[in-house]
């Protein structure tokens, strides 16, 4: 067994109520971010460019639509005979009988994924925090200094990434109920115990998307060049799945400033510190800054939207005014039509 080999373990049962007009339909790993990703696809990719050619995610809640972008792993290069991408759906335990549920209840239900392992050791990530790290020098330091377990931060606060030892992993799952760690954060924020816990500061950007307003303040940081040069350096590209689309199309009286564009798009309006995904047309006269129009939407003629996320597959209708804050975006649900003027 190689010493440095790494498993991955991306736990998505996490529900946030601060995140629930965005997922109301899919999971928060699924959540789309910065134009033509996932949010999943930035722990996944970093772990893929960390060496790391086992992960398992764990998801519970509207899974679907994460399950339909991960596939078999193609795009990641884990679609693979031996190791790979690995997709344990967590069982309903509300009636187990246990106070409280946590990821080492979800473990242990497909504990044989951990026995039949051969990596040394183990990375515990969520599936909604945004950066590009390299897992490999994280598992350089934590064996330099003897550690148990590791916690990676960021400017002081956790990530929510740890690492640990295969075996170490087993013995928590197997007595979780009896020590009362319920989750390797339960472990990490208790003294009575003679683990050696340590800490390693991520000096790249990173963001953990916990609300609404965390995650519009991320996607318009994305504009800042410093933040995407620091998100997706070329030695570190970020995957995601493949669509073949074409290029945008600007007509002439479209109109274009410090936004982030995807591919097929159709632009005839005046489009302003803005994050377009795939495949948005923005009729003619409409003007939108400040916003984020996921995948497929129709912005009508002379609409004018500022401070507004859309989400995917919507439509706005001609003339309609939408306009929120930075701390309070107005959301368009998925799919919906927005026929009515309002501003906060």
């Amino acid at each position: 067994m190689n010493n440095k080999t790494m498993l991955g373990v991306i736990d998505a049962t996490m529900y946030m109520e601060a995140l629930s007009p965005l997922i109301e339909q899919r999971s928060i790993a699924a959540v789309p971010f910065a134009g033509r990703y996932r949010l999943i696809d930035f722990v996944l990719s970093s772990m893929v460019n960390s060496g790391i050619e086992s992960v398992a995610i764990f998801p519970k809640y509207q899974y679907r639509s994460l399950m339909d972008h991960l596939g078999s792993g193609k795009n990641w290069d884990l679609n693979r005979k031996r190791d790979g991408l690995f997709f344990f759906p967590s069982p309903d335990l509300l009636f187990s009988g246990e106070r409280r549920v946590g990821a080492f209840a979800h473990f242990e239900q497909h504990i044989d994924y951990f026995l039949r392992s051969r990596q040394k050791y183990a990375v515990i990530a969520n599936g909604y925090t945004v950066c590009n790290i390299d897992f490999a020098a994280v598992l350089e330091r934590h064996i330099e200094r003897g550690c148990d377990v590791t916690e990676i931060r960021h400017r002081g606060r956790p990530l929510e990434m740890y690492f640990l030892e295969t075996s170490l992993l087993l013995d928590l799952i197997a007595d979780y109920k009896h020590r009362g760690y319920y989750s390797i954060v339960d472990i990490v924020r208790d003294y009575h115990h003679s683990l050696t816990i340590c800490d390693y500061e991520y000096t790249g950007y990173a963001a953990v998307i916990d609300s609404v307003e965390q995650y519009f303040r991320s996607s318009m940081e994305l504009l800042n060049r410093n933040v995407w040069e620091q998100l997706f350096p070329p030695e570190r590209p970020i995957y995601t799945k493949v669509k073949d689309e074409p290029p945008t199309k600007y007509g002439r009286e479209g109109n274009v400033k410090r936004s982030m564009i995807a591919n097929g798009c159709v632009i005839e309006g005046t489009v302003e510190n803005s994050v377009l995904f795939r495949s948005v047309k923005i009729g003619k006269g409409a003007v939108v800054k400040n916003s984020i129009i996921m995948q497929k939407c129709q912005i009508g003629d002379g609409c004018v939207l500022d401070g507004v996320i859309i989400d995917k597959d919507a439509k706005v209708e001609p003339g309609v005014v939408l306009k929120g804050t930075a701390e309070q975006p107005f959301i368009v649900r998925k799919g919906t039509v927005q026929g009515e003027v309002i501003s906060r």
